[in-house]
């Protein structure tokens, strides 16, 4: 009864001070993060892409999906800022609705990867043995394959369309994040909270979900931003390649190769939402590069 009350209480006060050093852990990487002008920038460009996404059937200038035959081709002016397309549509019309398909592409594949990712890279790293080994072996099978290439076989097998496209990246995006998670769960189940725990008769399912998976989370908040701008190129490539979102829809990536066409006689139809891709993807691995600079204490000054 002392042994497991000594236990106990040391696991009370690891605890205690596991969160007075979390408290003053996030506080410094805030203040780290501030002081990062790229990353500030990048965080200001993703909340400006978000807001027109939300609010794109109000600030569209016109309908992004009426075709107007009469106005094919027009260079960028007053009336059509960034010009029209083939269709006599609105460009900046539809960079704008495209944001609303490449956000959601680049959100929502890439919490299900990391979901994904996350159970079984803990699981993996905690229990070990042959379930350590059956895991990894499918991860590297799927690390084995370019996974544009696997992405396309997913889509050509499925059918194209935006549930597909989820399906397709959360298959080939996965397994990056299971190697992570299981490294750093390998570096934490043998530490003094986690034994404390396991002493006391914690169920291993509680440990890895109170004591193991929020250390993992300054790694994984990292991977997550840098996880979106993966996604959302690989939807473009995929839109681009003809086996991505479908006409009519303003995917960034369909504009593109619609406009690759006509690159010459009409180049803003494919410069303008390739910019737009730019821009995104940028804004969101320098938000990923400052958060990883701020987490990470051997780059710290």
């Amino acid at each position: 009864m002392n042994l497991a009350r000594n236990l106990m209480l040391k696991k009370e006060v690891i605890e205690a001070s596991d969160e007075l050093v979390k408290e003053t852990f996030w506080q410094d990487v805030f203040r780290s993060l501030k002081k990062d002008r790229m990353a500030i920038t990048g965080g200001i460009v993703i909340l400006l892409f978000v807001l027109m996404a939300i609010f794109a059937p109000w600030i569209a200038p016109h309908d992004p999906y009426e075709v107007n035959l009469d106005n094919q081709f027009q260079k960028p002016g007053l009336e059509h800022w960034l010009g029209t397309d083939m269709f006599g549509r609105d460009v900046l019309s539809r960079i704008i609705y495209g944001s609303q398909i490449s956000l959601l592409i680049g959100l929502v594949p890439s919490m299900i990867t990391m979901s994904i990712g996350i159970v079984l890279g803990i699981v993996a790293g905690y229990f070990g043995r042959r379930t350590d080994f059956v895991i990894m072996t499918i991860s590297d099978m799927v690390l084995s394959f370019p996974s544009l290439l696997l992405a396309m076989v997913v889509m050509y097998t499925l059918g194209a369309s935006l549930l597909n496209i989820f399906i397709a990246l959360s298959i080939v995006g996965w397994a990056g994040t299971a190697r992570v998670v299981r490294a750093q769960t390998l570096s934490l189940k043998n530490k003094e909270f986690v034994e404390a725990a396991r002493a006391v008769g914690v169920k291993p399912y509680i440990i890895m979900l109170r004591h193991i998976l929020p250390n993992c989370i300054p790694q994984l908040l990292v991977l997550f931003t840098l996880e979106i701008p993966g996604s959302i190129l690989s939807e473009a490539s995929l839109s681009f390649l003809g086996v991505g979102a479908q006409p009519p829809a303003s995917s960034w990536g369909l504009m593109v190769s619609n406009g690759k066409e006509f690159l010459f006689n009409a180049p803003w139809v494919a410069i303008a939402p390739g910019i737009a891709i730019l821009v995104i993807v940028l804004a969101f691995n320098f938000l990923g590069d400052g958060l990883r600079d701020a987490l990470d204490p051997y780059l710290k000054q």
